[in-house]
């Protein structure tokens, strides 16, 4: 088919499209846009216009690149005149690092200066009457600072605000696997989850490499070693155990040794690293207040008795938080980072928690994966989630995370739909497995005093829902709260939750345990109606919703709908920005970080329509929105076309010739082109609020949640 009939198809199915109702457009699950906010039909000239253009989608796609060129790159970055040592940036003086030449950093400050970028504008956001910026020269508004001053220190800023940083003394025992966990393995053993494969170990003696001992009587520990050794009846040594299959019985004993890590040298570690982490900072904790000990002389010390009555807990005992009628923002991968909760919190969300977290990854202390359980002063009601297949990592990171974090509930995911994860056993996978979720939530339950809180889904596979029949167990085996996500894990996010499914889970619920629902909500009428439609439902979990408008919770609280214009908007974003390199940092590093997260959250964004430009009021999340023009620039600049509405050539050619500066050229207008033109009108909301991008940057969205309903989504 040529250009010519295309375009004759697209003009008539945006025709038919506009002369149909309100009512037909919703049944067709399309946002009824008024009319005259609808842009022309879009024009699709002939593919091989755009052949020879130098601006195609692969431009804006990051390649793939070996790990041998990344590892070149790095050491190239790090011999960069740009890459400053932190302590010559914070005091301005050539001398300052304590490593001099060993030091991995650049000292030439005069280089660096010459080839910094220029400041951004607007101040710095650590100038404050409490220090200066601990960034020093390295800060992207050091324009702004005070002359004479010297550089704070970041960790007395993040102090004041943030909270559950790792202790450096800790991650380095959890580097070599030398913490013990009294608690969980005195529960565990208590459970009969440790003690099935004593018969098949024998201590075992190797006078090249030390002594061994039998931990809990399932595994021999080698002290001169990182790992653990397992030893079969046959004194045979096997480098690592056999998880457990999925047709093995649930009891079988699962204290396999974490993944063993490289441990790293002390000059490594202690050199300066700049703004390792994503610039969140290790808070120090007092090590005797911690869990982690150094693996003592003999196997058995320090582990409970099993008689022993301080590990069962009395219901009464038990901290419980009242979730009723309170605003719960959901943890969210990626997007649900501190910054935007802080966000969140402003503009009304009552529970906030973390992003999930990987419970190996923990206890492998992965200081990446400790960051996503950060707390901000603001978070008055925070939990965090860890996700696990097994009881005994579960148990043992609930206790290492109620002795390192403060937190007021542990959340367990067992609903995650994610490939990675279920293929694990973890996430939703358990919910085939019902003996060990009933192991992991009572093993849990039983070793700290702060709630369980458990988030699942209707089921494995659609159709065949089966948290109905579990929901009286959960509370028995000690959850307090169980969260139910109304779709399967095949649905993934497509097609419509299943409400009236956690309805049913809600009556079947016991007193004691709090049942929350969680599914599409998107404005204060649904809210209202799954409220009323089950008294029974303590609140409402809110997730994609708050993604796409975080004034949701406003929205709820005052019982309205909010017709916000393009500049509020727009300052929200400023907050989030705001409060993204108060968190990363304010250096080059950090403000490409912050410019990375809040591309991520722009991709779900561009799917609000506002309240003044619909012809049915509210807009439910499930909607796909036309091709529309805002009422002022800066909205039209925050809208997009969905994917059966490819933009048109007159929105492409005033963002080619006014946005991105790129040649005036014809392209064509395929669904390459259209996710092109959305990743440039999200950088250039970034660019206004961070400055210009850097040179070859890329981004693609992570998620496949912010799709509609696509194949790859169920």
């Amino acid at each position: 088919m040529d250009g010519s009939s295309v375009a004759l198809v697209e003009e008539a199915k945006a025709t038919e499209r506009a002369e149909k109702t309100p009512g037909e457009l919703v049944a067709k699950a399309i946002v009824p846009v008024k009319r005259e906010f609808l842009r022309p039909p879009p024009l699709r000239p002939c593919n091989d216009v755009a052949s020879d253009s130098k601006y195609t989608p692969s431009t804006f796609v990051k390649e793939k690149k070996s790990k041998r060129q990344l590892k070149r790159e790095r050491r190239q970055e790090q011999k960069s005149a740009l890459n400053i040592c932190s302590e010559i940036a914070k005091t301005g003086n050539v001398n300052a690092c304590p490593y001099n030449e060993k030091c991995r950093f650049s000292h030439d400050l005069e280089a660096y200066k010459a080839q910094k970028p220029d400041d951004l504008e607007g101040s710095c956001p650590f100038t404050s009457a409490e220090g200066a910026c601990p960034y020093g020269l390295a800060c992207r508004f050091s324009g702004t600072h005070k002359d004479g001053v010297a550089a704070g220190n970041l960790n007395l800023h993040k102090k004041n605000s943030e909270i559950n940083g790792l202790n450096k003394d800790v991650q380095k025992l959890l580097w070599k696997n030398k913490i013990r966990f009294p608690k969980a393995d005195a529960k565990l053993k208590l459970l009969g989850l440790l003690g099935k494969a004593n018969s098949k170990i024998k201590t075992f003696e190797d006078k090249g490499e030390g002594d061994l001992k039998v931990s809990n009587g399932t595994h021999a520990t080698n002290d001169n070693s990182c790992g653990e050794l397992v030893i079969d009846s046959d004194n045979k040594v096997e480098g690592s155990p056999k998880m457990p299959e999925e047709d093995d019985v649930e009891g079988f004993a699962t204290d396999e040794p974490r993944p063993t890590k490289k441990i790293k040298s002390a000059t490594n570690e202690e050199c300066c690293t700049g703004n390792a982490d994503n610039g969140a900072s290790v808070q120090e904790k007092d090590l005797g207040k911690s869990c982690a000990q150094i693996e003592p002389e003999s196997a058995t010390d320090n582990i409970f008795s099993e008689s022993d009555g301080s590990l069962k807990l009395h219901p009464r005992e038990k901290k419980l938080i009242d979730f009723r009628e309170k605003l719960y923002l959901a943890p969210l991968t990626t997007v649900g980072n501190l910054p935007f909760r802080r966000v969140c919190k402003m503009l009304g969300a009552d529970v906030t928690c973390g992003e999930m977290a990987m419970c190996t990854n923990l206890l492998q202390g992965q200081a990446s994966e400790w960051a996503l359980l950060r707390r901000h002063s603001a978070e008055d009601l925070f939990g965090v989630q860890i996700c696990g297949a097994y009881p005994d990592t579960v148990a043992r990171t609930v206790e290492l995370i109620d002795q390192e974090c403060e937190v007021d509930f542990i959340d367990i995911n067992m609903g995650c739909p994610i490939d990675i994860v279920v293929n694990k056993g973890a996430g939703s996978a358990l919910l085939t497995k019902p003996m060990r979720m009933k192991n992991i939530i009572e093993a849990a339950s039983g070793i700290v005093d702060k709630p369980i809180t458990v988030k699942v889904r209707t089921g494995f596979l659609e159709g065949r829902n089966r948290v109905d029949s579990l929901i009286a167990d959960i509370g028995q085996w000690g959850a307090n709260v169980v969260t139910i996500h109304g779709r399967s894990r095949q649905q993934r996010y497509s097609k419509l939750a299943d409400w009236e499914y956690i309805y049913q889970c809600a009556r079947k619920a016991p007193e004691a345990l709090q049942v929350l629902g969680n599914g599409d909500i998107f404005s204060y009428l649904d809210w209202n109606k799954h409220k009323s439609g089950c008294p029974e439902l303590s609140t409402c979990m809110i997730a994609r919703g708050a993604l796409v408008k975080p004034w949701i919770f406003t929205e709820i609280k005052e019982q309205r709908h909010w017709d916000i214009s393009s500049g509020e908007r727009l300052n929200i974003l400023k907050d989030y920005v705001r409060c993204g390199l108060e968190h990363w940092g304010s250096d080059t590093k950090g403000v490409e970080t912050t410019r990375h997260f809040m591309l991520e959250w722009l991709s779900y964004t561009y799917r609000y329509v506002p309240v003044g430009l619909l012809d049915v009021i509210p807009q439910q999340l499930n909607w796909r929105p036309p091709s529309y023009f805002g009422r002022d620039d800066l909205e039209t600049l925050m809208a997009s076309d969905s994917a059966a509405d490819w933009v048109c050539n007159c929105l492409l050619f005033w963002l080619i010739n006014n946005i991105v500066n790129l040649p005036n050229r014809t392209l064509a207008i395929d669904q390459p082109y259209f996710s092109l033109v959305i990743i440039l009108l999200q950088i250039r909301i970034s660019e206004m609020l961070l400055g210009k991008v850097p040179p070859g940057f890329t981004f693609a969205p992570k998620h496949k949640s912010n799709a509609y309903d696509r194949a790859e989504n169920g």
